[in-house]
């Protein structure tokens, strides 16, 4: 069976204030919901607390706040996406996304992933806008996402 020819790329949808945030599969530990959320003080809106996962404290980030793409409200039906972190700490393995809506897993044939230009600017945290079919999603920096937690919730 040869995996060469995979013409499909797996991802999640998830709800960011008024925009569409699509993840790569690969880098989502686990979807969950109703998870009760512990502050941290002195945080910027951005972060909105913590959620005890598997043993560790994951810093949980409400992606629309951080982009400026409104506001996600916290509550007691919160969902969240669990991502595996990317830049290699050992301290902070992963950290959580806040959604509204529960997500949604989507293959995307490779042809029909296309990136749109028609923004010259882009939100802080998105590192493009694509276009699935007729509808568009953002492509969020992962890396500028784990930095930006670095720098406003150092691990100790």
């Amino acid at each position: 069976m040869s995996y060469a020819n995979n013409d499909e790329i797996r991802g999640v949808l998830i709800q960011a204030g008024h925009e569409r945030v699509l993840l790569p599969n690969a880098t989502v530990a686990e979807m969950m919901s109703k998870v009760p959320v512990e502050t941290i003080a002195d945080a910027p809106a951005w972060l909105v607390g913590q959620i005890a996962w598997h043993g560790w404290e994951v810093p949980l980030l409400s992606f629309a706040r951080l982009s400026g793409l409104g506001d996600e409200p916290v509550h007691g039906n919160n969902k969240v996406v669990v991502l595996k972190a990317l830049g290699g700490n050992a301290q902070r393995p992963y950290f959580a996304l806040l959604t509204q809506s529960f997500p949604q897993l989507i293959s995307v044939p490779r042809d029909g992933l296309l990136a749109d230009a028609s923004e010259e600017t882009l939100p802080q945290g998105v590192h493009m806008r694509v276009l699935l079919g007729e509808q568009s999603a953002l492509l969020p920096d992962l890396d500028a996402l784990e930095a930006a937690l670095d720098q406003a919730h150092p691990v100790a």
